[in-house]
């Protein structure tokens, strides 16, 4: 097949077996409902009422049972040939479970009465248990599942904690049944952190499992797990806390519309609660926590230096009577030293393979001896520094942060040692004061900053005699910078913009020259999968929700999802998936949580990580996004992020970093957001200084979807393309006046090149 053949010619040739559609495909289908399982946490099990016992009576409480959410909205928006709800679910495993159909048939005429408008996020009340229905529910069964779901979406945060906590007719449904049956079952289907304390302290609850939202199948992969089909393994990627206000975030987060303080500095999820005094008492269930329907023992640990790198071996064996997966975390502790650290910080982890009764796996963590490093913002050590201060370097191993043992084997520095030497980048000018270890603050000087000043590099050639091709280029009868010199300052101009849409995209494409050969490659919206609008008949797989695929703890099903979304892309002739997200969950209000990984930004970056190498393996172009700081939609394209350096790099910068340098994605988007006083798109020290010059990132840097940032000091600070169309009025007076060079034109459109000659 020719170069870019599905991009000029838009053929919509299958790509499956025998000429058979991946898109929406049963295989593909199936991994949805295999990783919405995987994903999903086992929060609570009393009397191992989980699995229920085949032929086991359910009365199902919550109109989530048949409002299933699948996924958040926005960008995020799947749209695939069906969503499986729970209902749906538990009535495929006839002849196991017998469910009380007047209850949920209730429910269904209940969500059918109401013109839901998610797209807005407009809530609708949860609906009264009629007191005759439900004493006919439990004269069918003794034992009853609670289903509660969260919406939320892109553009707009919770206003407020109403959303964390059960809103009053959820407290009055949840109160009618627990004085009502003896055996109950919750089920979460939520995109974020809600309050889990309503059932984690009720003796009357036995067990409760955290769903999120599960894509197109979750529905019949909860029902998949009440009847021991499959085994929950997901382990949390956020700490449950008691309150709203535990969190340290909640104080200032809508303080003002314009503008984010991030007063609590590093100490952001289970850094804030395992290190602050007191802090741990406000934890329901601690980061990492996961229980399985077996048990597993851990033994023969053991933990040395070789070379760079701390390596840790663990038996993992099952001690119960069921298969299951299990996950073991390696964390560390840094000595407080002269910057103050928390108290345990996760640097490994690994899942078994599903192990039978009796089974055991040998795992071996490995992370280098640099990671355990900390920024010095303050020079109190030495100024803009990656340090390891001088002192004994604690190991712990478990299955959580708070049940993980401190090993014998300790990491010792005598001096401090510079890991790395940086850099002052996007220093805030606005940040007066940042949490410490022990919970007060301390005052920071700031002054506006000297932004530093990046030359352009790029050094123009002579045109070739002949006006070659971009496949000329791909095939090597002529380098790129002379097929760049061939290029008119309108050409350029017009391809460091985005160009219109094609066949059955929506979001637009990148390219288009067809003077000289250059495709228009397509982009595609949908971290959870390809989204493609209704109107275009395509129905493709919703996969589960970012914080869902997170949970699992398994970077192969990661690898996996991003292989047959890419596929799905490729298939309906799009290029670059506009996924993963790595952002992060800094609050429970954010109304895009659900498209980003963690709290922690070592897993973030990982399981992004693991994502573009899946994605970009069938040469569809990767974009984690978005870069950095978009931890709130509220006024996104103006609110300022106020962070410390030492808090961007440790925290919001740390899984892109990962990312970068673990998986190479083609494509970077830089976020609405401002960033300590510059616009993301237009920031040259964090797009030139941080993510090109010191992670050694050569793709492309494209801006989210109309952004404010102005073209021409996007293109200068090293944003490449500005989507979904350029400004070329904007280039061609700064052209003209001499703001912009054709220097800088052209460094910019060498990147969109090398990326579109990249692409099959």
């Amino acid at each position: 097949m020719n170069k870019w053949f599905r991009s000029n010619y838009i053929p919509c040739r299958p790509l499956g077996d025998n000429l058979s559609l991946v898109t929406g495909c049963q295989r593909h289908i199936q991994l949805s409902r295999r990783a919405a399982a995987e994903g999903a946490v086992l929060l609570k099990n009393e009397h191992s009422l989980l699995p229920l016992a085949k032929g086991a009576r359910l009365a199902v409480f919550g109109k989530a049972q048949i409002d299933y959410i699948q996924v958040g909205g926005g960008s995020g928006i799947v749209y695939p040939a069906y969503t499986r709800n729970i209902y749906q679910g538990l009535q495929m495993k006839k002849g196991q479970v017998e469910v009380f159909h007047e209850l949920s048939l209730y429910y269904e005429e209940y969500f059918k009465r109401h013109d839901v408008d998610y797209k807005n996020y407009v809530r609708y009340p949860e609906a009264p248990v009629p007191q005759d229905l439900l004493q006919r529910a439990r004269d069918f069964t003794d034992t009853a599942v609670i289903v509660i779901h969260r919406h939320s979406g892109e553009g707009a945060d919770h206003q407020d904690s109403s959303t964390f906590y059960l809103y009053e007719e959820e407290q009055a449904m949840v109160d009618a049944v627990t004085a009502n049956f003896p055996k109950i079952v919750v089920l979460l289907n939520v995109g974020a952190m809600i309050d889990t304390s309503w059932f984690a302290n009720n003796d009357a609850i036995s067990a409760a499992i955290l769903l999120w939202q599960g894509g197109m199948e979750g529905g019949l992969a909860a029902a998949d797990m009440l009847m021991g089909d499959a085994y929950p393994s997901g382990r949390l990627v956020d700490t449950c806390a008691r309150t709203f206000e535990d969190y340290p975030s909640s104080a200032d987060f809508h303080e003002s519309r314009d503008y984010a303080k991030y007063t609590e500095d590093i100490y952001v999820g289970y850094r804030y609660f395992e290190t602050v005094p007191g802090k741990k008492d406000c934890v329901v269930y601690p980061f990492g926590y996961g229980l399985s329907y077996t048990t597993f023992g851990l033994s023969d640990i053991v933990a040395g230096a070789i070379g760079e790198n701390i390596v840790v071996s663990v038996k993992v064996t099952n001690t119960g009577s069921v298969s299951g997966k299990e996950v073991v975390q390696v964390y560390y502790s840094a000595p407080a030293g002269l910057l103050g650290k928390p108290a345990r910080e996760l640097c490994g982890f690994a899942k078994t393979k599903n192990l039978d009764p009796g089974e055991s796996q040998t795992l071996l963590i490995s992370f280098p001896v640099r990671d355990m490093a900390s920024f010095d913002d303050t020079g109190v050590v030495a100024k803009s520094c990656f340090v390891l201060e001088k002192g004994t370097y604690s190991i712990f191993v478990g299955t959580n942060v708070r049940n993980a043992q401190k090993l014998d084997y300790v990491y010792h520095l005598e001096d401090n040692v510079i890991a790395e030497q940086l850099h002052s980048y996007c220093a805030p000018e606005r940040l007066d004061k940042v949490m410490t270890a022990d919970g007060t603050y301390r005052a920071i000087p700031c002054q506006k900053a000297e932004r530093t000043v990046f030359p352009c590099t790029y050094r123009c050639v002579e045109a070739p005699e002949e006006t070659y091709t971009l496949l000329d280029v791909a095939e090597g009868k002529v380098d790129l910078d002379a097929f760049i010199a061939q290029m008119t300052d309108e050409e350029l101009i017009e391809i460091v913009g985005g160009q219109a849409p094609t066949g059955v995209a929506s979001t637009g494409g990148m390219g288009n020259l067809k003077r000289l050969g250059v495709p228009n490659v397509m982009t595609v919206d949908g971290p959870a999968g390809v989204r493609l609008k209704p109107h275009t008949g395509v129905k493709t797989t919703a996969f589960p929700i970012a914080s869902c695929l997170a949970a699992s703890w398994n970077p192969e099903l990661l690898e996996e999802v991003g292989r047959a979304g890419a596929l799905e892309a490729k298939e309906n002739n799009l290029c670059i998936w506009l996924t993963p997200g790595l952002n992060i969950h800094r609050s429970p209000l954010c109304g895009r949580n659900f498209e980003y990984y963690s709290e922690d930004p070592f897993i973030s970056g990982k399981m992004a990580a693991a994502m573009v190498r899946g994605i970009q393996s069938q040469k569809i172009a990767a974009t984690p996004k978005h870069f950095a700081c978009n931890n709130k939609e509220t006024n996104r394209i103006h609110s300022d992020s106020i962070v410390s350096e030492r808090a961007l790099r440790e925290i919001y910068l740390k899984g892109f970093e990962i990312c970068v340098k673990e998986a190479r994605p083609k494509i970077i988007m830089t976020s609405y957001n401002v960033v300590n006083g510059i616009q993301a798109s237009e920031n040259a020290e964090m797009l030139k200084g941080i993510l090109r010059q010191e992670w050694g990132y050569e793709g492309m840097v494209t801006s989210d979807w109309n952004t404010e940032g102005e073209h021409t000091k996007e293109m200068q600070a090293s944003n490449d393309i500005k989507m979904p169309y350029g400004r070329p009025e904007n280039l061609t007076e700064s052209f003209r006046s001499g703001r912009i060079t054709r220097e800088e034109l052209c460094e910019c459109a060498k990147r969109i090149l090398e990326m579109i000659l990249w692409l099959d």
